[in-house]
């Protein structure tokens, strides 16, 4: 099993930034690959980006790339999403992924998911 627990959401303006965490726990955590998604009111989850420990691959949504940023620190066990410039519509609650592929994350084919964290931008 393994355990994802999220931090960082709020309340910010446009064009604001925020910083979500997800520390994971487990004995095999590290076997998985990590990402975010979202989910906006009456809408399905959207893939925001993904990494592996170690912090070699990345990917991204297009409609994130050059705005958010996916790092890992692996001695906290933590990823984190680095968001910036914030637009109304980045509203949603995010939620922190663990995949054992890589590559299918972003379907999602997801093994586990955290609690989500609400992010509310305001214009």
């Amino acid at each position: 099993q393994v355990q994802l627990v999220e931090s960082g959401g709020g309340l910010v303006q446009a064009g604001g930034s925020l910083r979500l965490s997800c520390t994971a726990s487990g004995r095999t955590f590290r076997k998985y690959a990590m990402g975010w998604f979202r989910q906006a009111p009456g809408k399905e989850h959207e893939f925001v980006a993904a990494i592996v420990w170690g912090g070699y691959k990345t990917m991204y949504a297009d409609s994130m790339k050059g705005r958010f940023t996916i790092t890992t620190d692996d001695a906290k066990n933590t990823v984190y999403l680095q968001m910036n410039s914030l637009k109304p519509e980045d509203t949603a609650v995010y939620y922190c992924a663990a995949a054992y592929s890589y590559e299918k994350l972003p379907i999602p084919e997801v093994d586990f998911w955290g609690q989500g964290t609400q992010v509310t931008v305001s214009s």
